[in-house]
């Protein structure tokens, strides 16, 4: 059986891949646009969405093909969105997954252009699904999932909660709300993908969102605590970014220790969710592993 390492690696070989050809070539026009939309997305990241499309798939032994159109639609829209974040409009960085922002090297007009585009290539993606076996029901409930955790009940929502509580005081559960859409939204959609692919997921709909939901939430968690525990060239993208823009994170309401704690009771969680599905005979180690990595990681 592979190592978590080298199925990551194989994965992660599979939906560069995937990407690649799902891309539009960077010589076709408009050339400066699509040279860019290949910048954002290919070649950077841990993919940590795509691998939770693939192994909640696999748990339930949806078609590969279906699982690649999911995997691609997820990454489009997370790499849009850090496209967006980086903007100085919002939280103005010149690093991501180690190399300069789309909008340092492209300009500002066209990194806007490049966020749009992507978000519209990952519903083209889920598109495609019903030639990887997927029907159309299927297809229907996942362009109905990633687009509920893109907009404005999630991930967009998420966004312009924290905008508007930078500089203010908030509590724990504010930040909670934030960080579950922010973030955590877009994670339990990858989850929900995988698992809508096959229909033999539908009786374990409340365990599998259980499981989401906590490493959801784990994953800003660690976010928070990495941007005062880590530096830049660990993370890949700036640190101590937070503190500097005056925004609420778990760290800056909690502590550092509290938040610490939190991270660990969500991956209990996490680990509670999984083991009524492996009690029932599903083989549910990656996810088991994947909530570890989430939790565990240290970029």
């Amino acid at each position: 059986m592979l190592t978590l390492g080298q199925w990551m690696e194989s994965h992660g070989q599979r939906i560069e891949t995937a990407l690649g050809v799902l891309l539009p070539a960077a010589n076709e026009l408009p050339r400066g646009l699509h040279e860019a939309m290949r910048y954002a997305s290919l070649e950077g990241g841990k993919r940590i969405r795509p691998m939770l499309v693939y192994a909640a798939g696999q748990t339930f032994a949806a078609p590969a093909a279906a699982l690649d159109a999911a995997a691609c639609a997820v990454e489009c829209i997370h790499a849009y969105s850090l496209v967006h974040d980086d903007l100085p409009c919002m939280d103005d960085d010149a690093l991501r997954r180690g190399k300069p922002t789309v909008h340092v090297v492209y300009g500002e007009a066209q990194a806007m252009l490049v966020g749009d585009a992507l978000q519209a290539l990952a519903f083209e993606s889920l598109a495609g699904a019903q030639a990887g076996q997927a029907s159309a029901q299927q297809v229907v409930n996942m362009v109905r999932i990633l687009a509920r955790a893109a907009g404005s009940r999630g991930m967009a929502g998420g966004q312009a909660l924290d905008i508007a509580a930078t500089g203010e005081a908030l509590d724990a559960a504010s930040v909670e709300t934030m960080h579950r859409l922010k973030t955590g939204a877009l994670l339990v959609a990858s989850v929900q993908l995988g698992a809508a692919c096959s229909p033999a997921s539908d009786p374990w709909a409340t365990a599998l969102e259980r499981f989401a939901q906590a490493i959801g939430l784990a994953f800003q968690v660690v976010d928070d605590i990495l941007d005062v525990a880590s530096d830049s060239a660990t993370l890949g993208k700036t640190a101590g970014k937070d503190a500097q823009h005056n925004k609420p994170t778990y760290v800056s309401v909690l502590g550092l220790e509290a938040a610490k704690g939190m991270a660990d009771r969500l991956l209990d969680e996490a680990h509670g969710a999984l083991a009524e599905m492996r009690g029932a005979g599903l083989d549910v180690h990656r996810l088991a592993e994947l909530a570890d990595l989430i939790c565990q990681r240290r970029n």
